[in-house]
């Protein structure tokens, strides 16, 4: 579990590099059925910033904690990238479109920790 709360943090870190913003990390980890350990969920400012957040959280992710995402979508339009960990999944939104499918509302039953935007 603790390479799990490693790889967390080290996609936490790697959002606010490229200054992600409204980041909520979901634990599901006591939800059953759930698709994985943790939620991470962000937003940019446009496709460019999303995409800017992709490149960081892969490269973060492969030198910091030695994961490679087994899958990642959305990168054709950056609206609304997924990018998947295994035990980790990586939501990073277009503000309109994270309003639309308001991903903390449809897990609240998993403890949520939003974390303070960086300056």
């Amino acid at each position: 579990m603790e390479e799990i709360k490693k790889l967390v943090e080290t996609i936490v870190k790697a959002i606010q590099e490229k200054k992600g913003s409204r980041i909520v990390v979901a634990d599901m980890s006591m939800i059953d059925g759930a698709i994985c350990k943790y939620f991470v969920i962000c937003q940019g400012n446009s496709p460019t910033q999303v995409e800017a957040i992709t490149d960081s959280v892969e490269e973060y992710a492969r030198i910091n904690a030695g994961e490679r995402p087994v899958k990642v979508v959305g990168l054709e339009n950056a609206q609304w990238v997924a990018m998947d960990y295994v035990d980790v999944m990586v939501h990073i939104f277009l503000p309109d479109v994270r309003e639309y499918y308001n991903l903390e509302n449809l897990w609240q039953d998993a403890p949520q920790t939003a974390i303070a935007d960086l300056d």
